[in-house]
């Protein structure tokens, strides 16, 4: 799930030395980007003592993600038709859902599973 990937909290570590190097590739330049704008963040008021973690960035990350991820669902859906849908029409609720383009009624992602721990999904 790319908001695991993201987040840093990804659990796959791949099928072979291959993917598990290609995996360390991405973890690394994640840190770097996150590292530029953690830069950025320092001069911000109060933004130093909640983003201590200068080594893996994991709260800004958590933050970066909870803040972009309508826009990375748009982008990854793009090119998605009228009819397209994700993997299910109404919530646990009975309420629609993926409606159409592979969004939710009020516009979010359909990521029911974003914030549930990835060995339970």
């Amino acid at each position: 799930d790319i908001g695991d990937i993201i987040r840093g909290k990804d659990l796959f570590i791949g099928y072979n030395e291959k993917d598990r190097k290609e995996k360390q590739k991405l973890q690394q330049n994640l840190k770097k980007i996150f590292k530029k704008i953690h830069e950025g963040l320092t001069t911000t008021i109060g933004a130093e003592a909640r983003y201590q973690d200068t080594e893996n960035y994991f709260q800004l990350r958590e933050d970066w993600w909870d803040a972009n991820r309508r826009e990375i669902w748009k982008a990854i859906t793009c090119h998605a038709g009228e009819s397209d849908k994700y993997f299910r029409e109404k919530t646990s609720e009975g309420n629609e859902c993926t409606v159409k383009r592979c969004t939710c009624i009020n516009l979010d992602p359909p990521t029911y599973f974003d914030y549930v721990p990835q060995y339970l999904r």
